[in-house]
This record gives structure tokens, C-alpha cells and sequence, in this order.
């Protein structure tokens, strides 16, 4: 046989096996793999928003960090409660349900913060760890439609996209309350009878799996969602062993061909992960376990080039609402956090816990707004922009932008203002000119030996991050 025929052959081999679903794992995902222009176009208004609103909002919620008439803790997650207090879920139920009452017009509110943070989409628990999925889900009784005769998905998807933003659904694999989710197959992953034999006898994980993927089916079926973000794996259970995740992720992209998902059905070297730990990701991703990596509370020093990252991030300490934990994050630190991420190439995720009546807490309506108001007038250096061209200056941050001209614009981010009214940037091209992005103003400049020196006014326009834009 001939190297050409011998090819023919193999290949028509390979393609009859993958039209009859029977190919190996790695020649369908071959087969189904995009090309980089494919995948660029996807991805790009993805890329471009570089801000989007995390809601943590559950049963957990209501109880609001307390249990039986006692602060469970004042730091860390309380969307996690019933975990750190090791209930049931029959008992987790009679607490936490009376708790829970959203208020109408709850989405509305969330959308238009959204909207006025400068936020381009938001992402939303549609079932946290708990079990307790917020759509009217006919494989369930552990939900919003059976308990509360309410479509919460439908509400906050509506709102949202009346507002303009893209929709993203964190759902997580975990389940706390499904009775045939076999919680010792892992000895990493949390559950809050960890260490207990099943209380309803064997389990048959294969069950827990059909519900699964039948329930968020029914979620990218009935809903128009952009982002598809799963929580979470372990070291010790992931994947196709865990959660059929191939089969997941194809049920998931056949019903929204344009859908991205995170690297969280895997915790393996080829998703991202290098450990368990939040800040334990790598920086590398084959696209076949995920569209990008999540840092969790972490910012990356360097960024990650070649890969797509987001940062989520709590306000406080906690993504569920707790009524006991008062560490907010300064407008400060939030802003130039969203600045610094732009600067590495990733996209900022800033959470808000609602309370049990889908109310958002005033500090967190205070922060949000905070962003906003310095995105109404420096967006332009954080949409659509990508990594700064050099290492992280003193003086403050840089992201910059291609221009429809062929010509690229920086934008310098200035968070300690030069006390002699000179701004030195290392810059081996041309500029051609400056302005102060908050007022428009042009700014003398010089160049010489790859060193451009801007003229800025006495005062900073704005005490926390100015913007100074390079032609």
C-alpha cells in the first residue's frame, strides 16, 4: 500500500468512526476542534469586555452568615455554611428556605448596577454547592420553580439582558443535596457529612450524573447564556471520571455554539492547574478542557500571555452574604485592581452578595457605583485593550490598543503622580502626541533614546487613577 493510500484509508477510517460516535476521546476532540480564527471571533467580545459582575445568591443568602442565632465566622465564604456547620440537607432546608424571599423587581436591580459599574456582562449562581438550582428545573424538586413558584433564571436573564449585558451561569457540579452524588469518591472536594457513610445507603454516581447534565440542559436550552462557568474539580476527581465533562461540555456547546466555558470540570496540568489551591493555576491551557483559566482572589504578577484569565474577586472576604464581615475593599484598591488586570491581558470578575430578599448590601451598591463613575470617564483605556507592551512601571500601570489605522495608542495609568510634573516612559517607537483622558487636554511631549517624557498639570484629575493617552 502506497504512504497516499495508506493515509486515505486511516482517514476515512478515523471519519467513519467519529460519524458513528465511537472514535477515541482525543479524535473527536480533535475533530471538533476550531481553528484559531474560529476561535478569536468567539472569544472576542469576551476579550474586549475585560469587566463583568459576579452574584453569589442562594439559600445561604438568608441565613446570612448566622446559625441557630450564632455568627458562623466573620471572614470567608458563607455561601459555604452549611458545609462549615456540617448539616444535613433536610435540616439545611427547614433553616434556610423561610430565609430566602426575593423580593420582585430584585433582577432589575442587579442589572442597572451592573450597567452603571461599566460592567459588560454578569455572571450569576444559577446552583451553588447547596443543590438549590434557581430555575424552574423539571428533574428537580430542590428548586426555585417547585419552593418558591418562581423562574429566578428567567427574572435575572431578562433584566439582564435588557440592560444590554451578556449572561454567564456559574453552576456548580458539586451537590450537596442530590442523594446519589457520591461525595467519598473524593477526599478533596468539601461536603458536610465528609467522612460519614451515606445516609440513604449506596449511592449510584451514574444517577447523580444523568441529573446533571439533564439540568443543565435544561439551562442552556431555555435560556440565551454567553457563559458557561463550572465549579469546581479536585485533584482526585475530575474530568470525564467525575462529571463526564467531554459529554458535558458538548451538550453544552450544541445548544450554544457560541457559548464560553472556564477550566473548572478539570484540576489537571492541561486545564490550567497545577495544585488545589485558589492561586495554584498554571500559566497554559489547551482549549480543549476550557476557553480560560480562573485565579481566584489572585492577580497574576506577569499576566499570562497567550492565555485567556479572569480574576474573580469578592468585595469583602465572602461571595455568600454574611451580615458578620465588614472587610471591604477601598474604591482604591478595587480600581486599580481592574486597572492592573487590564494591564496583564486578564478580565476583572468583582462579586456581590445579595441577601436573601435579592437586595444588594449598600456598601457593595457603593463600590460598584464608585467603579462606574471613574469607567464613565476612562472606559476607553480598559475596553477593548490588551497587555501593556512593557514590564509594570513605577509610577503605575499601562494597557494599550490597536487602532483602526494600523497605529496602537497607550494608555498610562498613573496612581502616584510625578511631584515634578514630568511622566517618564520607556518607549522604543514613535509618539506622536498626548492628551489627559479626562479632560481632553493635549500634553507637551519629548523623545529622546527611547525615553518619552510627558508634561502633566500640577494636580492629578483623579486622586485614585488618572490616564494619560499616547499616540
Amino acid at each position: 500500500m502506497t504512504n497516499l493510500s495508506r493515509k486515505w484509508t486511516v482517514g476515512f477510517g478515523l471519519a467513519a468512526l467519529i460519524w458513528a460516535g465511537v472514535a477515541p476521546g482525543w479524535v473527536r476532540a480533535e475533530a471538533q476542534r476550531e481553528n484559531v480564527a474560529e476561535r478569536d471571533a468567539r472569544m472576542q467580545w469576551w476579550r474586549e469586555a475585560r469587566f463583568g459582575m459576579f452574584v453569589h445568591w442562594g439559600l445561604y443568602s438568608g441565613l446570612a452568615g448566622t446559625w441557630e442565632g450564632k455568627p458562623v465566622g466573620t471572614r470567608g465564604g458563607m455561601e459555604w455554611i452549611q458545609e462549615r456547620v456540617k448539616a444535613d440537607t433536610d435540616t439545611y432546608a427547614r433553616a434556610a428556605i423561610p430565609l430566602f424571599k426575593p423580593e420582585p423587581g430584585f433582577a432589575r436591580e442587579w442589572a442597572a448596577l451592573a450597567k452603571a459599574a461599566g460592567c459588560k456582562y454578569v455572571v450569576f449562581t444559577t446552583k451553588h454547592h447547596e443543590g438549590f438550582a434557581l430555575h424552574d428545573s423539571k428533574v428537580s424538586e430542590y428548586d426555585a420553580g417547585t419552593v418558591l413558584h418562581r423562574d429566578l433564571v428567567k427574572e435575572i436573564v431578562e433584566s439582564l439582558k435588557a440592560e444590554g449585558l451578556r449572561v454567564g451561569f456559574y453552576h456548580s457540579v458539586i451537590d450537596w443535596h442530590h442523594d446519589q452524588y457520591e461525595y467519598q469518591k473524593s477526599q478533596q472536594l468539601p461536603h458536610p457529612l465528609k467522612g460519614k457513610p451515606y445516609p440513604n445507603g449506596t449511592r449510584d454516581h451514574v444517577r447523580y450524573l444523568e441529573y446533571l447534565h439533564a439540568q443543565v440542559k435544561e439551562l442552556v436550552t431555555a435560556y440565551p447564556v454567553d457563559v458557561m462557568w463550572w465549579d469546581y474539580s479536585a485533584l482526585d476527581f475530575q474530568g470525564d471520571a467525575a462529571w463526564r465533562a467531554t459529554d458535558l461540555m458538548k451538550l453544552t456547546r450544541a445548544a450554544r455554539p457560541g457559548i464560553i466555558m472556564n477550566n473548572r470540570l478539570y484540576r489537571s496540568p492541561e486545564a490550567g492547574w497545577g495544585s488545589m489551591a485558589t492561586e495554584g493555576y498554571l500559566p497554559r491551557l489547551d482549549t480543549a478542557y476550557g476557553d480560560f483559566i480562573t485565579p481566584e482572589q489572585h492577580i497574576p504578577d506577569t499576566g499570562m500571555p497567550g492565555v485567556d484569565w479572569e480574576t474573580c474577586m469578592t468585595l469583602n472576604t465572602t461571595w455568600g452574604y454574611s451580615d458578620h464581615d465588614h472587610a471591604w475593599k477601598t474604591d482604591e484598591t478595587l480600581i486599580r485592581n481592574l486597572v492592573d488586570i487590564a494591564s496583564k491581558g486578564g478580565n476583572y470578575l468583582l462579586n456581590i452578595g445579595p441577601k436573601g430578599d435579592g437586595s444588594v448590601p449598600p456598601e457593595s451598591v457603593k463600590a460598584m457605583r464608585a467603579i462606574g463613575a471613574w469607567m464613565q470617564v476612562n472606559g476607553e483605556s480598559i475596553y477593548g485593550t490588551t497587555a501593556s507592551p512593557f514590564e509594570k512601571p513605577a509610577w503605575g500601570r499601562c494597557t494599550q490598543k490597536r487602532l483602526a489605522s494600523g497605529k496602537s495608542r497607550l494608555y498610562l495609568h498613573v496612581f502616584d503622580w510625578p511631584k515634578d510634573g514630568k511622566l517618564a516612559v520607556k518607549a522604543p517607537f514613535e509618539v506622536t502626541g498626548a492628551r489627559l483622558l479626562a479632560t481632553g487636554k493635549k500634553l507637551e511631549i519629548a523623545q529622546e533614546s527611547g525615553l518619552v517624557t510627558v508634561t502633566l498639570p500640577p494636580a492629578a484629575p483623579d486622586p485614585v487613577v488618572s490616564v494619560v493617552s499616547l499616540e
